[in-house]
């Protein structure tokens, strides 16, 4: 509990802060993030793996390998596939990631609103037309923490766009954070827009966060399978947005649009197509 309090009181200080907003302005800057990730990637940094296995209660035995060259070859591990199953059913709506999920309605002028602050789905998309498309749909907002699975999967099969790489700095995506900035418009972040054979046209956004620069999509342009790896993040605590249009998809009860935050697995079913 006492790694929790510090932890806390440390992000305390650096959003709620004047002092503490000084020191965040360079804690956030993406060059601290690729020195963190270099060492991450480090045979060197596999003396981090034992106590953060232990410290966030992660289930080795679960991996596809027990052994690894580095902490970032840690942090992105591969999960057994029976541990994370998707339902291939077109009509079922799955999760593409471990995390915790929110749901929010996008109102007809494409703000939708997280933990204080407004969003245009415009601006998180850096004036991309395709906005439009989502006026009236919604939004959903995975919030992986380390110690989740840190790969996310295709919904669905169809075909996707190319990955558009929007630069910026990197916040932590704590709820301390999105209360005090608009996190997923300033951080780096990267979307594509996938024209889904039961959903109609979704975008996701991969957001980094701090200590998590890389965003690694595996795929440019063509077709993608519903379960099949789109890419992973880097040592860190990042996000997933998924956009959804108007009236496409049937959300489960138990995700209703409150703002909530309730934990999901990757390939977890989340609803059915309309």
């Amino acid at each position: 509990m006492a790694n929790y309090t510090d932890e806390s009181a440390l992000l305390s200080f650096l959003y709620e802060t004047a002092p503490g907003r000084v020191v965040l302005k360079a804690v956030s800057a993406p060059w601290l993030s690729r020195i963190a990730g270099r060492y991450m990637d480090s045979r060197h940094s596999t003396r981090l793996i034992p106590d953060f296995v232990k410290k966030n209660h992660i289930d080795i035995s679960a991996c596809r390998k027990q052994e690894f060259t580095s902490f970032n070859d840690f942090f992105t591990r591969q999960l057994k596939p029976e541990l994370r199953p998707v339902d291939m059913k077109p009509e079922v709506f799955v999760s593409p990631c471990d995390g915790r999920l929110s749901v929010f309605p996008i109102t007809k002028d494409s703000a939708f609103h997280v933990k204080g602050s407004s969003y245009t789905v415009c601006d998180l998309l850096g004036g991309d037309p395709i906005w439009h498309k989502y006026e009236g749909g919604t939004c959903l907002v995975f919030r992986l923490c380390v110690n989740d699975y840190h790969r996310y999967h295709y919904l669905d099969s169809g075909i996707k766009g190319e990955n558009h790489f929007i630069p910026g700095v990197l916040h932590t995506v704590r709820p301390i954070a999105l209360r005090n900035f608009p996190v997923f418009v300033q951080n780096s972040r990267e979307y594509t827009v996938m024209h889904t054979d039961n959903f109609g046209t979704v975008t996701q956004v991969e957001v980094g966060a701090i200590l998590i620069g890389r965003i690694a999509n595996h795929h440019g342009s063509g077709p993608m399978k519903k379960g099949q790896e789109k890419g992973m993040f880097l040592y860190g605590g990042s996000s997933i947005l998924v956009l959804l249009e108007k009236n496409k998809v049937s959300l489960l009860e138990d995700f209703p649009m409150d703002g909530e935050e309730r934990q999901v697995q990757c390939g977890q079913t989340l609803g059915y197509g309309k």
